[in-house]
């Protein structure tokens, strides 16, 4: 008798048990996260300037607490994700979870702006028609002093991925997408498909410490204009401007050096402003550094120059102590000593 309590009471708690878990797939199944979303975290509460390092975030689900993400401040920080997501065409209810404010862009238009709160937690929920593709998505946090989470998702309209409570918006809104389409490829040309990375910055210089302009995808192919003396990097023409993609992550469709080799500032760091000869010089800096308005520390800062930007080289001192360079469109000096030369012939550059 006692076996038989013993063997029921086991079979109510396994019917319990599997009846929790179905309960809980079901639930996780109705939202989804995303992948892949490309992280660039500020130490500024605006997004503004550089970012103080990227990376890719599984998902969009953090709960930082009284703290920040590693290597971030505390407070006063702010943080932008991208991602690329397959949706198949249908009515979806975005949710943001946020302390302290979010904002959300599909295809660049916005479904809902509360970056500006400056309130405790909040919940916003937005009903959006989304056409079948794939959709770009863009997911701003800003977080201010004390507590900070950010937490997005999205489930068809009528499942329970919904948050109990959470703030609705407007009624249904209507979404029109709008996507960029790849540049076209000459009959003929080489070109570059990105194969081994969800996600490929490419940047101003072939280097990894350049500037990043922008991001390309698995999947997506471009036409190759140039590669560098090893056909390690290549440079691509994207829609309106070209960058350089390093080689490991991407196939080639014929033989790689057939490319013409070009200068490290081919693209657009070529870009030399009136009244100035691109002399080839190029360097890159090997500091944070200020741009001043003469070869000297006490001039005034025109500028301020991460660590790994290419400069092209303009102008000189005498002694090779100062250099003059282009940084974004503006003609400006750095302190030599903080420099490493890269390509060209610093004799070459006229003394100014």
């Amino acid at each position: 008798m006692r076996q038989l309590r013993w063997a029921s009471g086991s079979l109510v708690f396994i019917l319990l048990l599997a009846m929790l878990t179905f309960v809980w797939v079901e639930h996780s199944e109705a939202q989804t996260f995303g992948s892949n979303w490309l992280g660039s975290y500020y130490n500024t509460p605006d997004l503004s300037g550089s970012p103080l390092f990227s990376r890719i975030d599984a998902q969009i689900n953090f709960n930082y607490g009284s703290g920040g993400p590693t290597g971030l401040a505390a407070d006063n920080f702010s943080i932008r994700w991208t991602s690329q997501q397959v949706f198949t065409a249908g009515v979806y209810t975005f949710t943001a979870t946020a302390e302290t404010g979010m904002r959300v862009l599909i295809d660049n238009v916005v479904i809902f702006d509360r970056l500006a709160s400056t309130g405790g937690p909040q919940t916003i929920r937005q009903d959006v028609q989304v056409a079948d593709g794939t959709r770009n998505i863009q997911v701003d946090f800003v977080a201010l002093t004390g507590n900070a989470a950010a937490q997005f998702f999205w489930n068809p309209v009528g499942t329970t991925g919904g948050t109990p409570g959470a703030t609705a918006g407007p009624p249904t809104a209507t979404f029109t997408p709008s996507q960029t389409s790849l540049p076209a490829i000459p009959a003929g040309a080489l070109r570059a498909t990105v194969i081994k990375a969800a996600v490929l910055n490419v940047r101003d210089a072939p280097s990894l410490f350049a500037n990043r302009l922008g991001r390309i995808f698995r999947g997506q192919t471009y036409q190759i204009v140039g590669r560098d003396a090893n056909a390690r990097w290549f440079l691509l023409q994207l829609s309106n401007t070209q960058a350089w993609a390093y080689g490991f992550y991407i196939s080639v469709d014929g033989n790689e050096f057939n490319a013409p080799v070009l200068s490290a500032g081919a693209g657009t760091l070529s870009a030399i402003p009136p009244g100035y000869a691109d002399t080839g010089v190029l360097v890159v800096t090997e500091a944070g550094m200020r741009m001043r308005a003469e070869p000297n520390t006490t001039s005034p800062q025109t500028g301020r120059i991460p660590w790994g930007s290419f400069l092209p080289v303009v102008g000189r001192v005498g002694d090779n102590s100062w250099l003059q360079v282009v940084w974004k469109g503006t003609v400006g000096w750095v302190y030599a000593p903080y420099t490493e030369m890269r390509q060209g012939d610093l004799n070459a550059v006229p003394i100014r």
